[in-house]
């Protein structure tokens, strides 16, 4: 058999740089790229040892977790012992996802005959595995894997950032009222500009069972100019409360939206209780989360107590801080 020292030493330098990339990339640390690729050069020379029989007294549990923790110390320094803990932790459970990815793919390729011909009984009974993966399988399956679980961890923190700007909307006219997930949106600058009423946008949807069909189409085709017209048409018991806001959209032009004036708006995000009375809800015929997440865009203007409750002002703007401390 011939064992080519140097592509051995190679694949595992580039296969130990990114796991110690991911690692640092999951633990929001930005790592000096020499001593990076010198933590990665340890790892793939101690790969390279298993071919000395000599250093076999290496190849053990404790040998092992001494390594990893000089790759790391290498890599990223030590900090504090809690933080140098939680990187640990990173470290392997990604080593944990590559290899069980990698195995995961190796499996779900294998046919029947070629699964049951790496199965062998021993003479006491007991059933053993033979795995033969080859080289090249390895690389590309790990960057595959470490891609997947990229994606996957992103996902996963967009989601966790989001959930701190979601809150429950209830937005009541007279005894109806409409129900909904909301996203605080801190750069929503739209107000009426007659009145400097904040507008607050949900999904015209929502309110299919108090609007006439007729308007939800328009408002889903981006014509809600065109429903000043028709307010004598069709009996609507809420057409005093209509409005017509102009704004701006992503291309720039100017368009309108429907709005309705509710008699109040409440919403409850993180705890907090916020009513507000002078707000327009705008109607969108589209869907503003792709994924469901939510239904309506909240103003920031609604998080803000209207009466001036100072322990309640205080209690939102300190989550608000620790969020952002704790996501950057």
């Amino acid at each position: 058999m011939v064992v080519y020292i140097d592509l051995i030493f190679l694949a595992n330098l580039f296969i130990d740089a990114v796991l110690l990339m991911v690692t640092a990339w999951m633990r929001k640390i930005r790592p000096v790229w020499w001593r990076l690729m010198a933590s990665a050069g340890i790892g793939a020379m101690y790969v390279v040892m298993m071919f000395v029989p000599e250093l076999s007294f290496l190849f053990t549990f404790l040998i092992k977790l001494a390594l990893s923790v000089i790759m790391l110390l290498v890599a990223f320094g030590f900090g504090s012992m809690q933080k140098y803990l939680r990187t640990m932790g990173a470290f392997y459970m990604i080593n944990f996802v590559a290899a069980g990815g990698i195995l995961g793919m190796h499996y779900f390729l294998q046919n029947t005959g070629e699964l049951f011909n790496g199965i062998w009984y021993t003479a006491s009974g007991g059933m053993s595995f033979e795995l033969k993966i080859a080289f090249w399988f390895i690389l590309c399956a790990f960057g595959g894997v470490m891609l997947f679980f990229r994606i996957v961890q992103s996902s996963k923190q967009r989601t966790e950032r989001m959930s701190g700007f979601l809150g429950q909307v209830q937005v009541w006219i007279g005894q109806d009222h409409i129900e909904c997930t909301g996203l605080l949106d801190t750069g929503n600058q739209l107000y009426d500009p007659l009145t400097r009423t904040p507008v607050m946008v949900m999904e015209a949807a929502l309110w299919k069972s108090y609007l006439p069909a007729s308007w939800l189409r328009k408002c889903s085709e981006g014509n809600a100019d065109q429903l000043v017209m028709e307010l004598g048409d069709e009996s609507f018991s809420w057409q005093d409360r209509v409005r017509l806001v102009p704004y701006r959209g992503i291309n720039r032009n100017h368009s309108f939206m429907l709005a309705i004036k509710p008699d109040r708006v409440e919403v409850v995000m993180n705890g907090v209780h916020f009513v507000h009375h002078r707000v327009l809800i705008g109607l969108d015929g589209g869907t503003l989360s792709a994924e469901g997440k939510y239904r309506a865009i909240i103003h920031p203007d609604v998080t803000a107590q209207e009466e001036g409750s100072a322990d309640t002002n205080q209690k939102r703007d300190a989550h608000f801080s620790e969020h952002f401390t704790e996501s950057g």
